[in-house]
């Protein structure tokens, strides 16, 4: 299992698919879903990425089926996909912490106030506090 982090686009593929089987456009509105409209797979960008995690063994094909006749593949998390987006959903949940406490003043920097933050700006840019 890689150290390295997820790239967002792959975290929220394997996330999509956390849910359960789905084509490629389902997978394409839900990452775009989850995301808050911010990430918007192309179909292209989509099958090379779970051609890459099929590779690696975090996604399988789950099954095929015709719909006005065209094949739909569905795809799915294996163990192996499961196990390594937990371990990423983690490691994004731990940073996130991190970066919560820190802007609360729990962290091992003088703690952030948004008010001298503001102040600073105002003066930096010639402004009145």
């Amino acid at each position: 299992m890689s150290r390295r982090s997820m790239q967002e686009p792959t975290f929220l593929i394997l996330t999509a698919l956390a849910a359960g089987p789905q084509h490629g456009y389902g997978i394409i509105t839900d990452v775009l879903q989850i995301s808050g409209d911010r990430v918007r797979l192309q179909a292209g960008t989509l099958y090379a990425a779970l051609d890459r995690l099929q590779g690696e063994g975090l996604v399988e094909a789950d099954r095929e089926e015709v719909v006005d006749g065209r094949a739909r593949r569905y795809y799915r998390l294996t163990s192996g996909g499961e196990a390594r987006l937990a371990v990423e959903a983690e490691r994004l949940r731990r940073n996130a912490d991190t970066a919560a406490s820190r802007l609360r003043g729990g962290g091992l920097r003088p703690a952030f106030s948004m008010k001298a933050a503001l102040s600073r700006r105002a003066t930096s840019f010639g402004g009145a506090t």
